[in-house]
């Protein structure tokens, strides 16, 4: 390669949330010789960078346009909702979305989880960011419900979270453009999917071949029958019809 000539790179993009940092120690001990490039970007706008060449593959949160976005679901997040150390709910191990039915529950614009209605009372105003959020839940406005991996990325000393059920869950997928699957594409794919660094991709495996049934039959050998038996499990004391034995006289035809 000259100096001229600029080695092939890898884009992957990834949304608050998830970390990819085991696959991308994997991509960097097996491929060595080809950078890979993370690009943070925002749930909603992870399905356009991808469709737009800014990045080979993203991880993203599900649904994704499968008109021309191919997608591997990997994961399902657990949904929680955030609350103030203070809090009654610390009490408990789990919530259900009804105990939500008398609290402000903040929905911020860049809200991953599909709701059909939004559990709690509305807030006056929706927050610009789920990091917003976390620090009106801080301030004593109101709660907030998002995937765990979220409630993990805002952390704060003096909140904590509680799983809770009866809501919508976020699945995290890992998608490409599917008219771009390069190489590399394929490479990381199998990476995701845990295959080893000797797998061949695509190829079917080769059917194991048959063994012989004896040893001997390997090296060609003819096994000769035992004395006293003929080689087709006759009686030893059988008569070959060609050493003299007699014959019946045929019948004359009528």
């Amino acid at each position: 390669m000259t100096g001229s000539e600029v080695p092939p790179a890898f884009r992957l993009a990834y949304v608050p949330g998830v970390t990819p940092t085991k696959w991308v120690r994997i991509w960097n001990e097996r491929l060595p010789g080809t950078p890979l490039t993370l690009v943070g970007v925002p749930a909603a706008d992870a399905a356009g960078l991808l469709r737009d060449g800014g990045a080979d593959a993203g991880f993203v949160r599900l649904p994704v346009d499968p008109a021309d976005l191919s997608a591997i679901p990997l994961y399902t997040e657990t949904t929680v909702v955030v609350i103030p150390k203070d809090h009654a709910a610390v009490a408990v191990e789990e919530m259900s979305v009804e105990d939500l039915d008398d609290e402000i529950v903040l929905h911020p614009l860049d809200d991953v989880l599909d709701w059909e209605r939004p559990p709690g009372r509305p807030a006056f105003e929706r927050p610009a960011t789920t990091e917003d959020a976390v620090e009106l839940v801080a301030a004593g406005v109101g709660l907030l419900v998002v995937p765990q991996s979220l409630a993990r990325l805002h952390h704060r000393k003096d909140l904590t979270y509680r799983p809770l059920t009866g809501v919508p869950e976020s699945r995290i997928a890992l998608s490409w453009p599917e008219e771009k699957t390069t190489d590399l594409v394929e490479e990381f794919i199998g990476i995701v999917r845990g295959r080893t660094v000797n797998s061949t991709r695509g190829r079917p495996p080769t059917p194991p071949q048959p063994k012989a049934k004896r040893a001997d039959r390997k090296s060609g050998a003819t096994r000769k029958p035992a004395a006293g038996k003929t080689s087709r499990g006759g009686s030893g004391g059988a008569k070959n019809p060609k050493s003299g034995a007699k014959r019946g006289k045929p019948r004359r035809r009528p």
